[in-house]
């Protein structure tokens, strides 16, 4: 798997300042027992199988201690990787690399975890028409970097936020008054975002389709009222509407709702339920 085209995200370079604030504090002092002038070389290697990500925020980590370390990778971001394959080479001052071990795996670890259960879902619904999107369920502060990663993985991009897509939920609908006025609100609001209704009944499925929106989520929906909740949109004429499963979806059951007929299936699993992925880096 291979997601050359993937734009990074903004902020890296905050994100990583950040997160090397929190682990140095005041400064490293176990690096500081190694001379100031050696100079050292490195390998890191991958334990399992996985999808690499999180090359950008490793390479950060390490312009921001010292611009003399140098990363050369032999794979991009959202290359399927094997056991023991050598991931990149650090040449550099010993003590940058030293300091910046920990952080720059952390990033490693946690965004090519990302990629990789993406990837598990995406192959789970190869050869159907639904997409694999992620969800709002991220670790603070990596929204962004995790959106990169499900990109790298193979699954698409939900709302990265509050600001650009409208999700009318059951309590939303209660406070203005039910679904044609929420959908009605939300189209004035903001007439070229997506606009979104939440459904948990095939009666709710009816009422959504009739207003004018882009998309009905279909919560915790069985696999049977998913196939006819397909139905009575397949049924109607004029503007197609997409449907979007959601909810209760697992890596046993999520082919079966993708054969529904859904178009799309949103999954926090990706970006919430995260194995790290076993990186090391050793010094040669």
């Amino acid at each position: 798997m291979v997601q050359h085209s993937q734009s990074l995200p903004p902020g890296i370079g905050d994100t990583v300042t950040r997160a090397l604030e929190e682990d140095q504090g005041g400064g490293d002092l176990t690096a500081g027992l190694i001379a100031e002038d050696a100079m050292a070389k490195a390998q890191v290697t991958v334990g399992m199988d996985a999808v690499l990500c999180g090359r950008a925020w490793f390479n950060e980590v390490f312009r921001q201690l010292d611009k003399r370390v140098i990363v050369n990778w032999n794979y991009a971001d959202g290359v399927s990787l094997s056991p023991e394959k050598i991931i990149c080479d650090i040449n550099g001052p010993a003590r940058p690399i030293l300091t910046g071990e920990r952080t720059a795996l952390n990033f490693l670890q946690t965004l090519s975890g990302t990629a990789t259960t993406t990837g598990y879902y995406v192959a789970a619904i190869a050869g159907t028409a639904a997409q694999l999107l992620d969800t709002r369920k991220t670790i603070p502060g990596l929204r962004l970097a995790q959106k990169y990663a499900v990109r790298c993985g193979g699954g698409e991009n939900h709302r990265m936020g509050l600001y650009d897509a409208v999700l009318i939920k059951e309590n939303h609908i209660a406070a203005a008054g039910g679904v044609e006025p929420a959908a009605h609100a939300a189209r004035r609001q903001a007439p070229e975002a997506l606009i979104e209704i939440e459904a948990e009944t095939l009666a709710q499925v009816r009422e959504a389709l009739a207003t004018d929106i882009d998309r009905v989520l279909l919560d915790n929906f069985s696999i049977e009222s998913l196939r006819a909740a397909v139905a009575i949109r397949d049924a109607l004429d004029g503007r197609r509407i997409d449907l979007e499963a959601s909810g209760g979806i697992d890596i046993g059951n999520i082919r079966a709702i993708a054969d529904t007929g859904v178009d799309f299936i949103s999954i926090g699993a990706t970006t919430k339920n995260v194995t790290a992925i076993d990186f090391s880096m050793r010094f040669l």
